[in-house]
This record gives C-alpha cells, structure tokens and sequence, in this order.
C-alpha cells in the first residue's frame, strides 16, 4: 500500500492553507535566502536580508563589488556569517564569470545539468540545491529538509535511515510533478513541525493524527 502523500498534503492545506512560500523578491534574494538559512532560524535570515537591501547590495554586481568582510557584516544576524559570506562571494563569482552575470544563461540549463552546476558550488547542498531549482528556477524539484524527515518517519513512510533521495522520491512518485504542489507541500510541512511534529510531538489536533499508526 503506498503511503498516503497526497491525503496527507489535502489535510495540511484544509488546515493551513496558502503558505505564500518562498518569501523573496527576486530570485537571487531567493538564493541568498537559501543559502543564510542554514543551520538558523528564518527570522534572522530576514534580518540579513534586510541590512543587505539595506547595503543595496542585492544584485550580482554590488556583491561582487562588496568584500567579503563587508558581506560577513551585512549578514551576522543570520550566523555563521564568515562561512557564508565566502558561499555567497562564490556564488556571485562563478554567476559573474560563467554565465556572464546573468541568471538567465544560468537558469536555461536543463534541471539535471542545473542541480550538478549547483551542487558544485561550495556551501550548495541537496537542499540547498533543490530550495534553488524549486524556489527560483520553478523546476519540479521536491525540496526534503529534516522536517520532512520526521514526519515520514513518525508515521511510517520511510525508516529513520533513509537518505535524502528516497525521502524525495517517496514525493515525487506519489505526487503530480507541479512546482505549485511541491512548493506549497514543502512549507506545509514546516508550518506543521513548527506546530505540532516538532522534537516533542503534539499529536493531539494534528490535521495528520488520522494518518497515525496504531
């Protein structure tokens, strides 16, 4: 029997609704995002975010410009923000020198091509990648972070050891391959960690209790 994927993101949608989900303006302020929300909090990604357009400093060219020491400063809020100023120098570096400072030449690489190019970079992950491809590129990506993790394996739909790739394929075999799906799936999924599957569940009115197993 498979798991029930699509019953699950029909009862978080009834409950929840529209997560209005990746909150950016543009899609290198979308990258930026995705790259300062490792191992943080999104309220202080925000921050950072903030003190860059703050900097103008939201454009390929003003952080090429910027130095890496200005970059750490703008972003402290989000931490770790020496390691990620140097992700983020890397990022704009390889944009400005192999796809002429556009992300369009970027983004017209197919998806597999695209999520090498990615995941080449230093800092760019699996979720990390796959928050770009989904969140920027609008490519049918299924973003797993640990979360998603967790509620795959609370109710039995995966083993605590599953990778990555079989958490993603579990998704993206159950489910129509729609970036609108999977982009609103993903940040159900977060809304319900932060409100009831977090380190101590609260099952007790979770729109997925029904899904429990005895």
């Amino acid at each position: 029997m498979s798991p029930p994927i699509q019953s699950a993101f029909d009862a978080l949608f009834e409950r929840f609704g529209q997560q209005h989900w990746w909150p950016a303006r543009t899609r290198l302020e979308m990258m930026l995002g995705a790259i300062l929300t490792q191992n943080t909090a999104w309220t202080n990604v925000e921050k950072a975010i903030a003190n860059l357009r703050k900097a103008e400093a939201l454009t390929v060219e003003s952080l090429t410009n910027a130095s890496q020491d200005e970059i750490a400063q703008w972003i402290r809020p989000a931490g770790y923000f020496n390691q990620k100023s140097g992700y983020i120098k890397g990022m704009v570096g390889v944009i400005r020198e192999r796809f002429e400072g556009s992300l369009n030449p970027l983004f017209a690489l197919d998806t597999p091509t695209l999520r090498k190019e990615l995941l080449s970079w230093k800092g760019v992950g699996p979720e990390t990648a796959d928050s770009i491809l989904l969140y920027a590129a609008r490519r049918p990506v299924f973003v797993v972070d640990a979360y998603t993790k967790r509620i795959c394996s609370r109710h039995g739909w995966m083993g605590e050891k599953a990778t990555y790739d079989d958490v993603a394929k579990l998704f993206t075999e159950n489910l129509p391959a729609d970036v609108e799906l999977f982009n609103e799936y993903h940040a159900l999924i977060v809304r319900l960690c932060k409100e009831h599957c977090n380190t101590k569940p609260k099952c007790n009115g979770c729109p997925l209790e029904f899904l429990l197993l005895n």
